[in-house]
């Protein structure tokens, strides 16, 4: 801890004196690569029902800012609420382990209304999203994993405190003005396990987003908190984890950022499926085996996954994406996971799939943190095994902004058309030299 306080102070301090400058090439790629990302899933999930019953709830003005895929204008903070549901729609956005969620999506949205209604830098952008991208994930490791199992969503919980201290930074807030923001944030976190597979799983993300936005607007106003509102008797950490591990918290992590941790997600369904269909996946193209081939399988799945994504027998497509035994058919089948059309509701009942999916088991009995093992029975007597770890970040940096740019591009297209997607992508390239990010806000308003 520093002199001036406790653990709410000193992620306070760090968040407000974080500089551009600061930050290492890796950090400053990987970040512009979070908002290539965000802007994907973003534009794609504009269009999904929760986002436009959202929209609907607000009331559009002529002086508001952008709205992501609709030629409408909110104010501030209802635009954060509708851009961060449709960022979160798809379940299609990045994750990190340390907070135990997806950091981008609650920070971004607030973050860039923010930014386009002071004509903020991309390189301002960059930094302040940076400084919440690691107050999240510190603030995640500190309340740690039982805060998860206890119910609590992470993305619309730690993911505010994410979205208070970028918020924070771009204003320009002092440290001490800074942790009154956390502690705005910590009396408006809020998100619970019981909602994923609805439609409030990504309105979590949204009121993050607005919930941070407005508390570091609120701060920057003379509003008051309590300034140790994490480790404080009564705070965050005890009534939402039971307590709160501080040195945990702020012990640095391997890489020096949390950031370089961060993890994209390549196919459209809760991430913690995503090893199990890998392998799965991998089985498949390695061994040669067609669907009518499979006797049965079984996925080893962990406390943790059995109380995420292991909704049985799914009726509609978001219900899809936290099944492990309905992700592992699809695998098993060789059809496409990465395609939003693999989750419609109609998909969900698909006789095939599920007839395949009866013939998947979910062990519980994997090792919590590990990769998922999967095991396949084939008619002719033989038994495959796999267990692929999607943990490992991308060390090849140029490849992943490749990869990300194939799934951004096909996300944005049917919205933006070929020469909107082209000039989004192109600005998205060098965020950190853009002048402003008013004019990157309005390449994604759509037709």
């Amino acid at each position: 801890m520093t002199a001036s306080g406790g653990f709410t102070a000193e992620v306070a301090e760090r968040a407000s004196g974080l500089a551009f400058d600061d930050l290492p090439a890796d950090v400053v790629e990987v970040a512009g690569q979070c908002l290539l990302d965000w802007f994907g899933v973003t534009v794609a999930g504009s269009q999904e029902p929760a986002t436009r019953i959202a929209l609907g709830a607000f009331e559009p003005t002529s002086t508001g800012l952008t709205v992501i895929g609709h030629p409408v204008r909110l104010p501030a903070v209802e635009a954060a609420v509708v851009n961060g549901t449709a960022s979160h729609a798809l379940d299609y956005d990045d994750v990190n382990e340390a907070m135990v969620g997806h950091p981008t999506v609650p920070i971004l949205a607030g973050l860039l209304a923010l930014a386009e209604s002071r004509d903020s830098s991309g390189a301002d952008l960059l930094c302040a999203f940076v400084a919440g991208y690691e107050t999240e994930c510190r603030v995640g490791r500190a309340v740690g994993v039982d805060h998860y199992q206890r119910g609590f969503h992470a993305t619309g919980t730690v993911g505010t405190f994410g979205a208070a201290a970028a918020c924070a930074r771009l204003l320009g807030l002092d440290p001490p003005t800074t942790a009154v923001a956390l502690g705005l944030a910590a009396a408006q976190a809020a998100g619970l396990k019981s909602m994923f597979g609805t439609m409030t799983k990504p309105l979590h993300a949204g009121k993050a987003a607005a919930n941070g936005l407005l508390a570091a607007r609120l701060a920057a106003g003379g509003f008051t908190a309590a300034p140790d509102a994490i480790e404080t008797s009564q705070g965050f950490g005890e009534a939402a984890a039971g307590g709160l591990d501080a040195e945990r918290g702020l012990r640095s992590p391997r890489n020096g950022w949390f950031i370089l941790d961060n993890l994209f997600k390549y196919h459209a369904a809760c991430f913690q499926t995503h090893s199990s269909i890998e392998g799965l996946r991998r089985l498949r193209e390695t061994e040669r085996f067609d669907a009518g081939e499979v006797e049965s399988a079984t996925v080893h799945a962990d406390a943790m996954q059995l109380r995420m994504c292991a909704i049985p027998e799914p009726r509609t497509g978001l219900e899809v994406k936290f099944s492990l035994r309905h992700t592992a058919a699809l695998a098993l089948m060789g059809r496409d996971t990465s395609a939003i059309i693999t989750y419609t509701d109609e998909a969900a009942a698909d006789p095939d799939v599920t007839a395949m999916r009866d013939r998947v088991t979910v062990a519980e009995d994997g090792e919590v943190g590990g990769p998922t093992p999967v095991e396949v029975r084939l008619r002719d007597g033989r038994t495959l095994q796999a267990a692929h770890d999607v943990s490992v970040p991308e060390a090849d940096l140029g490849r992943q902004r490749a990869l990300l740019h194939d799934k951004s591009s096909a996300l944005i297209r049917p919205v933006l058309g070929d020469e909107g997607t082209a000039a989004l992508l192109a600005e998205l390239d060098h965020v950190e030299k853009l002048d402003s990010v008013a004019g990157l806000m309005q390449l994604a308003v759509g037709r």
